[in-house]
């Protein structure tokens, strides 16, 4: 191990260490037991992904000792209770777990090189953190992402606040592609030609690793589903068909009023809560499906089951906001952000992987990669102070650009009417320009970027330093 990753690791075990006890003294002092670590082991397994064909060394995550083939686990936690989990890397690679969407200390936000040592093959890492908000997020690795994730290593988080309203039932469900070849072997992650424009699409489209998979509702009831985009490059468009539905959160934040679903665009790295009401006729089916493109396509179906309960989808009341700070424009600091298309100059190698290319910058600096000395940050941030990102979309392709370890509020957009609740990612549209408002409250050093992650492996990286 070299002198600066050894001392990467040993600041980022003693990190752990104290984050560890500060999760226990706040146990403590909350009369809370302190949290027991959930061990999320890191593995390959062998599983149908696409008909007829098993596809060999997926990635997958496991809690315990889980029969094989489960798919990765959905982690529960609840708002303002300790968490604490221990990585078992059980690849043959190394890997990180980042916590997408939490407002957590940056010592736990899971970027190697940046916040963490790497987690070798055979080796772990103490992860203890609060989560402030409620909410939907998801987790994944930093390191070597496309191949990771784009095997199979994301899962879903789920946030429970105890005072959110009562559904009839829960379904979370995780959306992605895999790339797989008719034998079920996996093809390569990307295309060049593809990582330069919108992405490399993959060949099988999935709900919890599952074609168009069919669950049980009770008829008449209101049900709330918890949908994450996982995937490496996939934007979609999802509607219902079959119920009346509407959107209750997006992105962990509640919006203000539920609001009908029509149509829902969100990309890469965001999640959408959407509350149905089941038919009343028993084996009555509804659809979810994605309508982006010229053929939509079934994400899922869901079967009304039972006596109808007759509940009333206009009784469903807003979720509790979460204490997001709101910044005070009047003095906030003005950040201009381009993001762009580059072919200067070449990516570093990296012990996370590189794909050898570079295709996109911000403010016209490409990602150099995951590497010791990385370029200096898009800027420094003062701690507490209110700032207004002026992002601006210079491509003829979407980017979904997301933020680590804070919320922003879109204030102002060329290409949208309706802005959304406070958010991590925003979907930005091409040739769009918005502002989005923060308050730098979290210290550290944060990554931004684009969540299609040929864009992010290709330049589309940079970060913020909070201090």
């Amino acid at each position: 191990m070299s002198a600066i990753r050894r001392r990467t690791f040993l600041t980022g075990s003693a990190t752990a260490a104290a984050c560890f006890s500060l999760g226990a003294g706040l146990a403590a002092r909350n009369g809370l037991a302190a949290p027991v670590p959930a061990v999320l082991t890191t593995r390959f397994i062998n599983r149908h992904i696409a008909a007829g064909a098993v596809t060999r060394k997926l990635m997958t995550y496991t809690l315990g000792i889980p029969a094989e083939g489960d798919v990765p686990p959905v982690l529960r936690m609840r708002k303002g209770e300790p968490f604490a989990a221990r990585l078992v890397n059980g690849l043959d690679e190394p890997t990180t777990v980042h916590w997408h969407g939490l407002r957590i200390p940056n010592a736990m936000d899971g970027v190697p090189e940046m916040t963490q040592a790497y987690v070798y093959a055979g080796d772990s890492f103490d992860y203890a953190f609060t989560p402030p908000d409620a909410g939907t997020f998801w987790y994944h690795p930093h390191c070597n992402t496309l191949t990771q994730m784009g095997h199979g290593l994301t899962g879903v988080i789920v946030v429970e606040d105890p005072a959110d309203p009562l559904f009839d039932a829960e379904i979370v469900l995780n959306l992605r592609d895999w790339r797989l070849g008719k034998d079920g072997a996996f093809l390569a992650p990307f295309k060049p030609r593809d990582a330069a424009r919108g992405g490399t699409y993959g060949t099988v489209r999935t709900a919890n690793w599952l074609e168009a998979p069919a669950h049980d509702a009770p008829a008449g009831g209101l049900v709330r589903l918890r949908l994450a985009a996982t995937d490496v490059t996939r934007i979609y468009t999802v509607g219902i068909d079959g119920a009346a539905a509407m959107v209750i959160a997006l992105d962990g934040n509640p919006v203000e009023i539920p609001t009908p679903l029509d149509r829902l665009d969100f990309g890469p790295g965001q999640r959408a809560e959407l509350v149905l009401r089941m038919p009343d006729t028993e084996g009555a089916v509804v659809t979810l499906g994605n309508f982006r493109g010229s053929t939509p396509w079934t994400i899922a179906t869901l079967r009304a089951t039972g006596q109808s309960l007759k509940r009333d989808i206009r009784d469903v009341s807003p979720l509790p906001a979460n204490p997001v700070a709101e910044a005070d424009l009047s003095t906030a600091e003005r950040i201009p952000l381009d993001f762009t298309a580059t072919a200067e100059h070449a990516p570093s190698p990296s012990i996370c992987g590189t794909i050898g290319y570079t295709f996109w910058a911000i403010n016209k600096v490409p990602w150099p990669g995951d590497t010791p000395d990385p370029v200096a940050p898009l800027s420094e941030l003062k701690l507490g102070r209110s700032y207004v990102l002026q992002v601006r979309n210079r491509t003829p392709h979407a980017h979904p650009i997301h933020l680590h370890g804070l919320s922003f509020r879109v204030i102002s957009s060329n290409r949208r009417a309706i802005l959304p609740p406070p958010t991590d990612t925003i979907l930005l549209l091409p040739d769009e320009q918005a502002e989005l408002a923060l308050v730098a409250d979290n210290p550290g050093d944060w990554l931004l970027h684009c969540h299609i992650i040929e864009h992010q492996k290709t330049g589309m990286t940079g970060y913020f330093r909070i201090a």
